[in-house]
């Protein structure tokens, strides 16, 4: 390398969302719910539905397969770590991301990553310091999630959240003044209550019972979600050396559009300049943020040099964002 630092960034994205759809006056047939409720509170007007026999696995292999498709069969050449955020593994062990090794038959590493829904961008945290590190010449991380196979559909406060989906994206070393700026990744494990799932516990270290469902207390989550995109992504940027005018694009996690509304007039950016899917795909976790990416480039709002602001959060309770330079390709 010859001294020469690194810097990683994004080569080749592509996303999937299941063909299946639920729309709000779907859930009005199943739960006291209506579409006014759901849309008044969170702005989601549908959400994308894995089919019974299509799991997390199946939802990267997707993603992966819509990368190749964009970008040509050389895009995963060299790969040589895999790494899938999610909080709907297949199961506990193997990991998912071996399942995605062996389905295109990488010679690679490959391990699971749980953050909740930052899960994407602690991955793209990862796979930055993995690549700038010359530890890994091109890691493919991936962000996929079947939640609504974890959701009680008796529960509105809940169901109606979320949707299913993956994105993938492939990161290695690019030209100076392109790739990742900054990365900023937190925790708060004081707030784990608010937001959990049982997997193999029953309850948490202090004894309060873990739901059999996901369960989330939203008023507590929403003021958690406000406060943090607003320091997070201002952490972010000034880690990156710029200010919000710097900033061409501001990706935040599609979780509501009540938070995303909030950050955007904290941060003083104006509407055209926020992608915004929470009303097509609801929360989509891990994928949300790339799912939102793909949107943006298939629209023409993303271009070689422009800055894009990202930001996520959710149960731990956790937080990450990032500042990045799209291109050169």
């Amino acid at each position: 390398m010859n001294g020469t630092k690194l810097t990683a960034g994004i080569t080749a994205l592509g996303a999937y969302a299941p063909d299946r759809i639920v729309t709000n006056h779907d859930l009005e047939r199943m739960m006291d719910t209506s579409d006014e409720w759901i849309t008044t509170r969170t702005g989601i007007k549908r959400r994308h539905v894995a089919a019974d026999d299509e799991f997390t696995s199946d939802l990267a292999f997707a993603a992966v397969d819509d990368l190749l498709a964009r970008h040509g069969d050389d895009a995963l050449a060299g790969v040589d770590m895999v790494i899938v955020a999610t909080n709907t593994p297949d199961g506990l062990f193997p990991a998912t991301a071996a399942l995605v090794q062996e389905r295109f038959k990488l010679q690679a590493g490959a391990f699971d990553l749980l953050a909740a829904c930052p899960g994407w961008l602690y991955a793209l945290g990862v796979a930055k310091s993995l690549v700038e590190a010359g530890q890994c010449k091109r890691v493919l991380a991936i962000g996929a999630e079947a939640l609504t196979k974890i959701v009680d559909w008796n529960d509105r406060s809940t169901a109606v959240l979320f949707g299913d989906g993956a994105g993938a994206v492939v990161v290695e070393a690019v030209p100076a003044g392109f790739g990742i700026r900054s990365m900023v990744m937190g925790a708060d494990g004081s707030g784990a209550h608010h937001l959990h799932r049982k997997a193999v516990g029953k309850c948490l270290p202090n004894g309060e019972p873990l739901a059999d469902s996901l369960y989330m207390n939203g008023r507590e989550v929403y003021k958690f979600a406000v406060r943090v995109m607003n320091t997070a992504t201002i952490e972010a940027v000034e880690k990156a050396g710029m200010t919000t005018e710097d900033i061409s694009l501001f990706v935040p996690h599609q979780a509501n559009l009540r938070i995303i509304e909030a950050a955007r007039e904290r941060l003083r950016l104006d509407p055209e300049r926020v992608v915004v899917t929470v009303d097509e795909y609801g929360n989509n976790s891990t994928a949300s943020i790339p799912l939102a990416l793909r949107h943006a480039l298939d629209g023409g709002r993303i271009a070689a040099g422009d800055n894009l602001l990202l930001v996520t959060f959710g149960a731990g309770l956790s937080w990450a964002s990032s500042v990045l330079t799209w291109g050169p390709r």
